[in-house]
């Protein structure tokens, strides 16, 4: 069907619906890092072993997101999502029955094959619904709704692991979780796929190699790595952080890291809609995204004043300064519609995930080594702020104009 025929009231449930899909999602992936202190201590974890049980959700998320991307582009958007979700959410809920690291490991990553659909997905039906120009805003707003999933995790799954333990509350989250599935298919079109392509362009979309070598496909998958770098560090070590060396406990530490993500979330529609206002009044599209991902980029500095911080109050509102790095995400995803081509927004995307995963792989055991060889979380948080300046080079040296392209 022609998906700008819905009318804006049910684009905009589906966009609802693609958020609160997004919550589920981060709050089912980073359940792990608020329990992670109590499940070390029933498995004698190590810092590196720690590490590696963070990083193997990335494993299976990231080889996913080329072959979920392409399957976005083809396939029948209301059962693919679907079928993924229940995938994660099974995953999410049989962690709980883990009796091993080496099934803690094995659930982990069914978890990132189930979870692999939310940005090819979410991204190409954003580019089905909506024009280029007002692309940042529902980018952003689906898209919070990963960080909002950190919020309410900061202060439920704290409580849920004091009250009735680690492993009930994966069985909590992972199965209750279902039940987004009676709106979706109520919400959602029956049949919602890009219009097909000709021969010409099913070729040429076709050629693995045309498509990798793209450079603005390079760039935008140079500067997602640097910006999921830094992101998946917050995500993946900073209620460890704030329990091990600012001393809170697992309820404070939740409430504030989830403050910290919260204001990242905020940050993301934010920035979003204000590209998405400056277009509408006459700014240039490409230097009004790229400039609002360099101011974004350039809040990471925060994150290395905060490490130096001697008052934890001081260090804790610095961390929430440095969570203004959100304002690039919306930008960050309207970036990508506008330069890749329309029947491959899904494999795009895919692309540029399977790039930023790989720093969720790395990120995690990158902090647990410099914790191991230098004692310390300064090195590993300070190395995420320099890797996500580096970034802003990509965007601006690599990636070009914004337009969208035909091959």
């Amino acid at each position: 069907m022609d998906a700008r025929n819905l009318f804006d009231n049910r684009r905009w449930s589906i966009i609802s619906l693609l958020f609160a899909a997004s919550l589920i999602n981060y709050l089912d992936r980073a359940a792990l890092s608020f329990a992670l202190p109590v499940i070390s201590k029933d498995f004698q974890l190590t810092a590196q072993s720690k590490g590696l049980l963070l990083s193997s959700f990335f494993w299976s998320y990231a080889l996913m997101q080329i072959p979920i991307g392409w399957a976005a582009d083809r396939f029948n958007l209301r059962w693919l999502y679907a079928g993924a979700f229940i995938v994660w959410s099974f995953a999410q809920g049989f962690t709980g029955l883990a009796r091993s690291f080496t099934a803690l490991l094995a659930f982990r990553m069914l978890l990132g094959i189930g979870e692999s659909i939310y940005l090819p997905g979410g991204t190409k039906i954003v580019s089905l619904l909506f024009s280029p120009k007002e692309r940042g805003l529902p980018s952003g707003l689906f898209d919070f709704g990963t960080r909002t999933g950190l919020v309410l995790e900061g202060m439920l799954v704290p409580w849920l692991l004091v009250h009735v333990g680690w492993r009930r509350t994966f069985l909590i989250l992972g199965f209750t979780a279902l039940l987004w599935l009676a709106p979706w298919f109520w919400v959602f079109p029956r049949r919602l796929r890009a219009a097909r392509p000709n021969a010409a362009t099913s070729d040429a979309s076709s050629s693995a190699a045309r498509t990798l070598l793209n450079r603005n496909l390079i760039g935008i998958c140079l500067g997602f790595f640097c910006f999921d770098y830094y992101w998946y560090v917050l995500v993946t070590w900073l209620p460890d952080y704030l329990v091990t060396v600012r001393q809170l406990n697992i309820v404070q530490a939740g409430f504030y890291a989830s403050l910290a993500f919260f204001t990242f979330g905020i940050a993301e529609p934010l920035g979003g809609w204000i590209a998405d206002s400056l277009i509408r009044h006459g700014w240039n599209e490409t230097a009004t995204r790229k400039g609002i991902v360099t101011v974004a980029f350039s809040m990471g500095i925060f994150l290395i004043a905060a490490m130096h911080s001697v008052h934890t109050g001081v260090a804790i509102g610095l961390l929430i300064a440095a969570s203004l790095v959100g304002l690039a995400t919306g930008n960050l995803l309207a970036i990508l519609q506008s330069c890749a081509p329309p029947e491959a927004v899904g494999v795009w995307t895919g692309a540029e995930n399977f790039a930023g995963n790989l720093a969720g792989i790395a990120a995690p055991l990158a902090v647990g080594f410099l914790i191991t060889s230098r004692g310390s979380y300064v090195p590993g948080f300070q190395l995420a702020s320099i890797i996500l300046l580096a970034g802003v080079l990509a965007y601006w040296f690599v990636v070009g104009d914004l337009k969208t392209h035909s091959s």
